[in-house]
């Protein structure tokens, strides 16, 4: 299975990191995952559970009882489901997004996930998406990239996807709380957001995500 080649797309929150990587898997015909979805899953399963977000060991456990009764998105079954129930829109609030980004500060709780990511390792192919897939998961992989962009951009592009959604969401608000996340990401102890030292780090600020495709595509060539 370590045959199988691997492209990580890591980067902070509203870098389009997810956008892409569905894009790039798409366009080569692989397998996807979004790993960032498994730290939401267990953290609305901890939620509505009653576990402490700073409880190591019950959110160890947690994850370890969540291991066969979870679907991340596929080509072919797009729901993300959580005991039988399509929790797709429940992970993309914003309350699960920083829940999810307190629990996976916890070294035990990255442990606990790292065997279920790297299963995803199938041919003909996997494009990862995350924080840590180039650093940490899939260190071998023959194309790492690290997606950003300013963080009023990150900020306007989830407020864009929570207007629709969430009420009384405010843009400033949201700046504060992606700039607190990037902290909390980047300054973590263990599998902390920060580039490969092998990446080729994109800013996005100012492409779509067509453009933003383009450019990896040719980075791409000739490494497959």
């Amino acid at each position: 299975m370590t045959q199988v080649n691997v492209i990580t797309v890591d980067g902070p929150s509203g870098s389009g990191k997810g956008t892409l990587s569905r894009a790039l898997a798409t366009q080569l015909g692989w397998h996807f995952l979004d790993s960032g979805s498994l730290y939401r899953l267990l953290a609305l399963a901890a939620l509505r559970s009653g576990i402490a977000l700073d409880d190591e060991a019950a959110l160890v456990a947690l994850a370890r009882r969540l291991g066969d009764d979870h679907q991340l998105p596929a080509a072919d079954a797009p729901a993300v489901l959580l005991n039988g129930e399509d929790v797709g829109e429940a992970l993309r609030t914003e309350r699960c997004g920083a829940a999810a980004s307190r629990i996976a500060a916890l070294p035990g709780v990255r442990r606990a996930l790292l065997a279920w990511q790297r299963g995803y390792r199938q041919p003909p192919g996997l494009v990862a998406d995350g924080r840590d897939m180039g650093t940490v998961v899939f260190p071998d992989a023959v194309l790492k990239l690290f997606l950003t962009a300013r963080p009023d951009i990150r900020a306007k592009r989830r407020y864009n996807q929570l207007k629709d959604k969430e009420n009384n969401i405010a843009l400033q608000a949201l700046v504060a709380e992606v700039e607190a996340r990037d902290a909390r990401d980047a300054t973590r102890r263990t599998a902390p957001l920060k580039p490969a030292s092998d990446a080729v780090i994109v800013d996005n600020s100012d492409l779509d995500v067509a453009q933003t495709l383009a450019a990896v595509l040719e980075t791409l060539r000739g490494k497959l």
